[in-house]
C-alpha cells in the first residue's frame, strides 16, 4: 500500500560534494552541498543550491565562481564537518586538514583529496525560497590521475570510493547493477 507523505525534497541519493569558493587565501572556504546536479550537456552546466544565510553564499555570489569537488568515503568526516561548521568561525581547510590545490581556470582552490573537481562560473542565480540556485557553466574538469587507465585513457571514477548523501546519512556507493542501455542490449 502507498501512503501520502508531506511534500518535501525526497530525491535521494545525491552526491555529497564539497564546494570550494573564494578568490584569495583569506576568503577561501568550503561548504558541503548535496543539492547539486547536471543540468545541460552542451554547454556543460551544473547547479548548486545554497541557503543565503550560509557564509559561502556571499563568497560565491561576489566572485561568481566555485569548484565542485566530489568526495569519497575516506573524506566523510571532513565533508560532514564542513557542512555543520561555519567558515565565519573556522578555517575549514586548516581544521579538516584537506589540501588546497590552486585552481586552473578559477581563483578558488580545488580539494586535493577529491577524485574529481569541476571548476565553474556562475551564469545566473535563481531565488527559490529557502535556497538559491547557482546555475553555472563548467569551465574545466580536473581528474585525479590515479583513476585514469594508462592504456585506454578511461577514467574509472567508481573505483575512487565515491560517497553519496541519502536522507540525512552518508553512504558508499554499492555494487554496479548494469550500464546505460543494458536493458536493450543484444546478446552476443
Amino acid at each position: 500500500m502507498k501512503v501520502s507523505w508531506k511534500p518535501g525534497t525526497m530525491v535521494y541519493p545525491l552526491p555529497a560534494a564539497l564546494v570550494s569558493c573564494g578568490s584569495s587565501p583569506e576568503e577561501h572556504n568550503l561548504i558541503t552541498v548535496a543539492w547539486t546536479g547536471t543540468i545541460c550537456t552542451q554547454p556543460a552546466m551544473l547547479y548548486i543550491s545554497v541557503r543565503p544565510e550560509r557564509h559561502s553564499y556571499g563568497i560565491i555570489k561576489s566572485n561568481m565562481e566555485f569548484t565542485l569537488c566530489l568526495t569519497t568515503a575516506d573524506m566523510a568526516k571532513a565533508v560532514d564537518w564542513c557542512g555543520v561548521k561555519s567558515g565565519r568561525d573556522f578555517d575549514k581547510w586548516r581544521e579538516t586538514g584537506l589540501t588546497k590545490v590552486p585552481g586552473q581556470t578559477v581563483r578558488c582552490p580545488m580539494v586535493g583529496e577529491s577524485p574529481l573537481c569541476i571548476e565553474c562560473r556562475v551564469k545566473t542565480i535563481m531565488s527559490l525560497g529557502s535556497h538559491d540556485m547557482f546555475v553555472a557553466e563548467v569551465l574545466n574538469v580536473v581528474a585525479d590521475d590515479r583513476y585514469i587507465d594508462p592504456v585506454s585513457g578511461h577514467f574509472d571514477l567508481v573505483s575512487s570510493g565515491l560517497m553519496a548523501y541519502c536522507h540525512g546519512g552518508y553512504y558508499s556507493l554499492g555494487e554496479k547493477l548494469g550500464k546505460f542501455g543494458f536493458s536493450v542490449e543484444k546478446k552476443k
